[in-house]
């Protein structure tokens, strides 16, 4: 189960980063790092040169009779060019947090984002399921395969027997089947009503058609099952992901305002009745493909891939998630099934310059145990998310943000004493049945920009949250103090 609910506009992280505001705090730190470096180079310089002779030796030495200065025997010990400097002593522990066991079996790691440092790792470097953390992966290869200004297209053409239109789905999963002025769960999606209204006008333009009375639904640009194997059935009753076909409208819900409302089993007939009440006149309703060079009737588009990957992260959207991963592989031309997505996904990710050894992409949503990301990568990859790198930034400002947006403002998320981080993590929640987890970027309190992700997996129930908010909290107290011990 992956967490959803109604979308609250994420705080936008600072252009340039999140941490731009810390202006003044990486000004004194770079200050004294500067001069920690010059005193390290200062005792080198004094280290190679020698120490000056002891007064009584210097004495005795003027007052020596003169001889012939002997040839030097060069000093067969290599000297160090430089002294290495002591790595820097830190004191803050949050060792009784990372200990909790509500945490079950643990993952985390910490990365000072400016430095590369790793700050603290518990396991860090070990792949295992990730839930909906998985979202990030998802739609950062969408940005590199689609870019930001991508958008679905649903389609109409002419049928190959008289009296006949099909209706062509594009993979935009989030088409919707209300009114045009009506907001269904996806804010700016297309919809059927005004997709009918141009079919109407443009088949009434050729007085040669006959009436329109039988529509063909064409789903064919997703192949392969409609659902990954390892997902649990439930996440299609209880409301939190659809069947996967290129054809659907609203998600499939049955209730298309509310992000979390059940699913059914055809969610291409649903589409192509909805269709069907909007045109009129339409006695006959089946499945099939669109002729070669038919004539186009009308198309509609759905919102870019900017708005759909924030819609996807802020609340967690499984269906958008699965669209995205989907039309990538398509695109990418790796196919358009569920094996498609992890050699579409990896060669997207391959370009950001983080190493993608050890990772499986078996959905796009992260519903599956089968999926492995280590928080190594997570905390590498965010590096380049807070700096918007390429069109990364579109995932920064699409993050949950604590206390104020999306499924961190939750009434079940950074509460208590994990309150003191509130407006300072940006990051992605995940939950399945077995696991909790989030990563993302922390504003943390002395300034410095911290990248993390933390992992509960096991046997665990929902208060592991609390325990993932308050060693989160912990993370952004400590900043850049936080110890490995």
């Amino acid at each position: 189960m992956t967490e959803t609910d109604a979308p609250s506009t994420p705080a936008a992280p600072a252009r340039g980063g999140l941490f731009r505001a810390h202006r003044r705090g990486w000004t004194i730190a770079g200050g004294a790092v500067a001069v920690a470096l010059l005193a390290g180079a200062a005792l080198a310089s004094g280290a190679a040169a020698g120490s000056p002779a002891p007064a009584a030796t210097q004495k005795a030495a003027a007052s020596a009779t003169p001889t012939a200065t002997p040839t030097p025997t060069p000093d067969p010990r290599a000297t160090p060019a430089a002294a290495v400097p002591a790595s820097r002593l830190r004191t803050c522990s949050v060792t009784d947090l990372a200990s909790d066991g509500r945490l079950a079996s643990m993952q985390a790691q910490v990365l000072n984002a400016a430095t590369g440092e790793v700050l603290f790792d518990r396991g860090g470097t070990t792949p295992s399921r990730a839930a909906s953390v998985m979202k990030v992966l998802t739609t950062a290869a969408a940005l590199k395969v689609l870019g930001p200004d991508y958008r679905a297209t649903t389609t109409v053409v002419k049928g190959s027997e008289p009296g006949s239109a099909v209706l062509v789905g594009g993979g935009d999963l989030t088409l919707s089947r209300l009114p045009s002025g009506e907001t269904s769960a996806y804010e700016g999606a297309a919809h059927l009503d005004d997709l009918a209204n141009q079919v109407r006008t443009a088949w009434a333009a050729d007085p040669s058609n006959p009436p329109l009375t039988k529509l063909i639904l064409d789903s064919s640009l997703f192949t392969g099952p409609d659902w990954q194997p390892s997902w649990n059935s439930k996440e299609q009753y209880d409301g939190y992901m659809s069947r996967v076909t290129a054809l659907q409208v609203d998600g499939d819900r049955d209730d298309p305002y509310s992000n979390t409302s059940a699913r059914s089993d055809d969610p291409v007939g649903r589409a192509g009745q909805a269709f069907a009440d909007q045109l009129g006149g339409i006695q006959a309703i089946e499945l099939g493909t669109a002729p070669a060079g038919a004539a186009a009737l009308g198309s509609v588009q759905s919102a870019p891939v900017s708005t759909l990957v924030q819609q996807s992260l802020i609340v967690s959207d499984n269906t958008i998630a699965e669209m995205l991963a989907r039309l990538t592989a398509v695109t990418a031309g790796t196919g358009s099934d569920f094996s498609a997505i992890q050699p579409a996904v990896i060669a997207a990710l391959d370009s950001y310059g983080v190493d993608t050894a050890g990772i499986v992409v078996v959905d796009g949503s992260g519903l599956s145990d089968d999926n492995a990301i280590s928080p190594s990568y997570l905390t590498r990859l965010f590096v380049k998310i807070n700096a918007r790198e390429a069109n990364l930034g579109v995932i920064a400002d699409g993050l949950p943000v604590a206390g104020r947006s999306g499924s961190l403002s939750y009434t079940d998320r950074f509460t208590g004493d994990a309150s003191v981080a509130d407006g300072s993590v940006f990051a992605k929640t995940g939950w399945i049945d077995t696991g909790y987890t989030l990563s993302g970027i922390i504003a943390a309190s002395d300034g410095t920009p911290l990248t993390f992700a933390v992992y509960a997996l096991g046997d665990v129930s929902e208060d592991a949250k609390t325990a993932i908010d308050l060693l989160t909290a912990g993370f952004y107290s400590c900043g850049d103090n936080l110890s490995n011990n």
